[in-house]
Order: structure tokens, then C-alpha cells, then sequence
């Protein structure tokens, strides 16, 4: 039991930064997503089922546009299904003792970088170590879209589409650096604008809904991505 409360501890102080930066970021995604119509309720209840940044930024337009169920659910399958492999690689340091409810509830919390920090952990990873990363995390995610979303719900409209700005920004933050370091990502990146740009604008292509170009243009970029420029594993690199 003193384990256990010590590693939760541990991962609550962990999590911190990831917090904090949770917030910030969601606080633009309540912002677009009272922008979109959605209520103050119903954006933190996404943030707090979803926990997902592009998942849930990516299903605004198809929110707003009315598109089907079937639309939305193979979109977030294409944008989240790195978390599926993300947690199937997580429960390898999971003691076989560790049981499936508590599995689950780890999967939940499997983003980017809660699983950058659950995956270097040594040794097996102690389920309440997990809670404590998610419960701090997934907190300030929630916190910054409720935040978000409440101030878009106050402030005149024109001020709620400027602040809408910041998430491209970030957007840029995020891409920029990587790409001009190496050249594949961005052969991505640029790949990605061109095929967006072509289904906004070419005569038929124009008429498909912004979800399936989303899924689209990410399943092509990411395939050509994956068979040009495969990334070479760092212990084949040195054999």
C-alpha cells in the first residue's frame, strides 16, 4: 500500500509539465470548440472522454458540417491508432499480475507523452505510477478546455476567431523545428499541403467531405512516408 501511494505521488509530480502544457494547448481547443457550437459542458466532456489534441481538433469541422457517425469514427480510428500500438506496447512492462480493468484504465491515459514517460521507466510499470501520470494530466487538459471554451462563450466573436489563430501557431511550433531537420518529415509536410490543397480546389475532389480528405490525405502522405523513407532502426544502423 506505501508502494503504491509513493509511486502515485511520483507520477502526480511527474506529470506536471505535461499538465501545464495541457492546458495551454486545450485551452485553444475549447476556444475553436465554442467557436463551433459547442456548450462549455459538452466540450470538457470531450476533452475528458477523448484525450486526444488531433483527434479532437480534426472532428470540429466534422461536428459543424453535420457529418455521419460512421465518418467520425473511421477519422478518429486513422488520427488514433497510434495510441492502440502505443498501449500494446506499454503492457509489455505491465507485471502479468496487473489486471485487465486496470489495463484498460491505463489505455485510457496513453498519449504522446505520458507514454514517452511511462515507457522509460524502469523496470515493471506499477499501475498507480499510471493513475498518477493520467489523473494530473488528463486534469489539466480538461481544466484548459472548460477555461477555453467558457471564455469563448463570453467574448465577442471577433476576439474567440482571433485567439482560433493560436492552435495554427502551435500547429507551426510543432512541424517547423522537425522539419527542417530532417528532410523526410518535411517531404511530409509538404506533401500533406500540396494533396490538401489539390482536394480543396480541383472540380470533383472539392465536393468530398473535410473527414474523408483528412483520412485520405493522411493515409496516402503517411504510406508513401513509411515505403520512400522507412525509419531505419537504430540498432540495424550500427550492426
Amino acid at each position: 500500500m506505501e508502494k503504491n501511494t509513493s509511486e502515485f505521488r511520483m507520477g502526480l509530480i511527474d506529470a506536471i509539465p505535461i499538465c501545464l502544457g495541457y492546458l495551454a494547448v486545450s485551452f485553444a481547443f475549447g476556444i475553436q470548440a465554442s467557436e463551433a457550437g459547442l456548450s462549455v459542458f459538452q466540450a470538457s466532456v470531450m476533452s475528458l472522454s477523448n484525450v486526444t489534441s488531433a483527434g479532437q481538433f480534426s472532428s470540429l469541422d466534422l461536428i459543424v458540417t453535420n457529418a455521419t457517425f460512421a465518418e467520425m469514427a473511421l477519422l478518429q480510428l486513422v488520427v488514433n491508432i497510434r495510441y492502440m500500438l502505443m498501449s500494446t506496447a506499454l503492457s509489455q512492462k505491465l507485471s502479468p499480475k496487473v489486471g485487465t480493468i486496470h489495463r484498460f484504465l491505463i489505455a485510457y491515459g496513453v498519449t504522446d507523452e505520458i507514454f514517452a514517460l511511462s515507457v522509460t521507466r524502469k523496470g515493471k510499470l506499477n499501475p498507480a505510477y499510471s493513475y498518477g501520470l493520467i489523473i494530473c494530466s488528463v486534469f489539466g487538459w480538461v481544466l484548459g478546455t472548460f477555461l477555453g471554451a467558457f471564455a469563448g462563450a463570453i467574448m465577442p466573436h471577433r476576439l474567440i476567431s482571433a485567439l482560433g489563430l493560436a492552435i495554427y501557431g502551435m500547429f507551426l511550433a510543432i512541424v517547423i523545428p522537425d522539419a527542417r531537420e530532417s528532410v523526410p518529415i518535411m517531404m511530409v509536410v509538404i506533401g500533406a499541403m500540396a494533396m490538401s490543397t489539390i482536394f480543396t480546389y480541383a472540380p470533383v475532389l472539392k465536393n468530398i467531405s473535410s473527414g474523408f480528405r483528412i483520412i485520405i490525405v493522411t493515409i496516402v502522405i503517411a504510406g508513401l512516408a513509411a515505403v520512400l523513407a522507412p525509419k531505419i532502426d537504430e540498432e540495424t544502423a550500427d550492426a
